[in-house]
């Protein structure tokens, strides 16, 4: 059956705006797509759960979609009868772990953290909160009866793409306030380099399975097939070494564009069936 979308001649992507920067990348690569012929305009929204309605709606052709908006995706075009795409993701979105940090003289096995208060990001933060929770669960801890789970609420909806949470999570273990936090490992990194939980007075606790971070989402059969597949195109071939391309890229935190996967969501799918904490989140029951 013909797509009727395929008569369309912009192509139309939408972002989350969780930094001002969200602007300029995508100022730059809209003027960088019309030059190589595809033309393109961006929508840029304040939460995930409005770009995933966006993108059902109609309004969207490409949704820059966190995981858990890929999670929300893929769950609704289930229910609706439809199929949803991972076209394109980041270098650095794949093979992520997210690490829980205790005192250096703190618990020595995750089990020993029965009864403290563990300090995550926002609610809806997977790096930061779900998978970190789940992990925990799927180890033998009852989340809601054997911790007290302090959240940080920094920019509820944009899904932890911003950093806030976690560092107040950080500072809160650093003042002796928690006994745990849970981090992305890439940030608990940056927090050691800064001198805010140093090596000599905290450590990795456990760490949870590799995971992937955001991809570029389509529904399929839905968006203009011809000006998806030229976007793929032009973003496969994208090259760090263009010095138009490179400050670009750098923002958006990566080298390299490549092929989206779907295989490494498992433990975020089981986090939102278990261990979601925010009510307006999709979940299939509660563990």
């Amino acid at each position: 059956m013909p797509n009727a979308a395929d008569e369309r001649t912009v192509l139309v992507v939408g972002a989350v705006a969780y930094d001002p920067k969200v602007v300029t990348i995508w100022e730059g690569f809209k003027e960088w797509f019309e030059r190589q012929g595809l033309p393109v305009d961006f929508v840029l929204y304040s939460n995930y759960e409005r770009q995933v309605d966006a993108l059902f709606a109609g309004h969207l052709d490409v949704a820059w979609n966190s995981p858990l908006a890929w999670v929300q995706s893929q769950r609704r075009a289930g229910q609706e009868g439809r199929r949803v795409e991972a076209l394109v993701m980041r270098d650095t979105d794949r093979d992520l772990t997210s690490v829980i940090v205790v005192p250096e003289d703190g618990a020595a096995t995750p089990t020993e953290l029965a009864g403290a208060t563990l300090a995550v990001g926002a609610s809806d933060s997977p790096q930061a909160t779900l998978l970190p929770l789940e992990h925990l669960r799927a180890g033998g801890l009852d989340i809601r009866q054997d911790l007290t789970v302090r959240t940080f609420e920094v920019l509820v909806g944009k899904h932890g793409d911003h950093v806030g949470g976690e560092e107040l999570a950080a500072r809160a273990l650093a003042d002796g306030e928690v006994a745990a936090a849970c981090l992305l490992g890439g940030n608990y990194e940056d927090f050691r380099a800064q001198g805010l939980l140093p090596d000599d007075r905290f450590r990795v606790l456990t760490r949870t399975e590799p995971f992937d971070h955001c991809n570029f989402t389509v529904i399929v059969d839905a968006a203009p097939t011809h000006l998806v597949r030229r976007f793929e195109e032009l973003l496969l071939g994208m090259s760090y070494d263009d010095p138009e391309l490179r400050p670009l890229l750098e923002l958006e935190g990566l080298q390299q564009w490549l092929p989206g996967r779907t295989d490494c969501y498992g433990l975020l799918e089981s986090a939102v069936d278990h261990v979601v904490v925010d009510p307006r989140l999709p979940s299939g029951h509660t563990g």
